[in-house]
């Protein structure tokens, strides 16, 4: 379920997916009520394009340390892929 950022209080809160159209995330969050997960989303910047980069605007979805490996083995089930962080 969807959430307010003072749901969470001080809890650090872990990245699972990053949205890059509007219909993405909106199945994302529908996937993510129905399975009945608390998640935080969030508008941010990332850097996408293949031959000319740019930064863009995403939902950013971020879930509890203790459900992340619950949501991360759920989403290929709603045909989400979880975000990855790349190494620097």
């Amino acid at each position: 379920m969807r959430q307010d950022p003072e749901h969470f209080g001080d809890q650090e809160l872990v990245l699972v997916y990053i949205a890059k159209r509007l219909k993405e995330a909106k199945s994302l969050e529908d996937f993510l009520t129905k399975s009945e997960i608390d998640y935080l989303v969030e508008p941010d910047e990332y850097i996408g394009g293949t031959l000319f980069r740019r930064q863009l605007v995403g939902a950013f979805f971020y879930v509890t340390p203790e459900q992340e490996s619950k949501v991360r083995e759920l989403m290929p089930s709603g045909g989400f892929k979880p975000w990855v962080p790349q190494p620097d």
